[in-house]
C-alpha cells in the first residue's frame, strides 16, 4: 500500500528526541491559526481529535491526523514531513528546540491512487 504521509530521516531523528523527553506523540495538521497548515506535534492525547479530523497514517510511530477541510485539499498528494531551522508561532513541541516541522508534497501517480493506505475518520 502507498503511504499518504512519510517522514525524512532528519524529522524522524527530531521525533525520537521529542519522544525521549515527552513520551508518545501525535501529529495534527489543520488549517487553523498560528502556523496555519503546518504539522504540529503534541504529546499523545494532548490535542483532542473529533469528527472533523481524519487519521491519514503514522510517521516514526506517531499517529498523524488532518482536519477534514485540509484533507480535501491534500487527498491527492503524498506528504513528507521534514524539519527546518527556525521558530514557528505554534504550540508544537519542537519549537523550543529551534526547529519546526514542514510539509513537502507531491501528487500521487494514477497507480498510487489505486493502492492508497486507508484513512480513518475520528469520532
Amino acid at each position: 500500500m502507498t503511504k499518504r504521509v512519510l517522514v525524512t530521516a532528519a524529522a524522524a531523528e527530531l521525533i525520537a528526541t521529542l519522544k525521549a523527553k515527552h513520551g508518545d506523540l501525535m501529529f495534527h495538521q489543520s488549517g487553523g491559526c498560528c502556523d496555519g497548515s503546518q504539522p504540529m506535534c503534541f504529546e499523545k492525547g494532548e490535542f483532542k481529535t473529533g469528527s472533523s479530523d481524519i487519521k491519514i497514517g503514522e510517521i516514526a510511530g506517531c499517529e498523524f491526523f488532518m482536519g477534514k477541510d485540509q484533507y480535501t485539499y491534500w487527498q491527492h498528494t503524498q506528504i513528507t514531513i521534514d524539519i527546518t531551522p527556525g521558530r514557528g508561532s505554534s504550540f508544537s513541541l519542537e519549537i523550543p528546540l529551534g526547529f519546526r516541522f514542514i510539509v513537502h508534497s507531491s501528487l500521487f501517480s494514477e497507480e498510487a491512487l489505486n493502492d492508497l493506505e486507508p484513512t480513518i475518520e475520528c469520532d
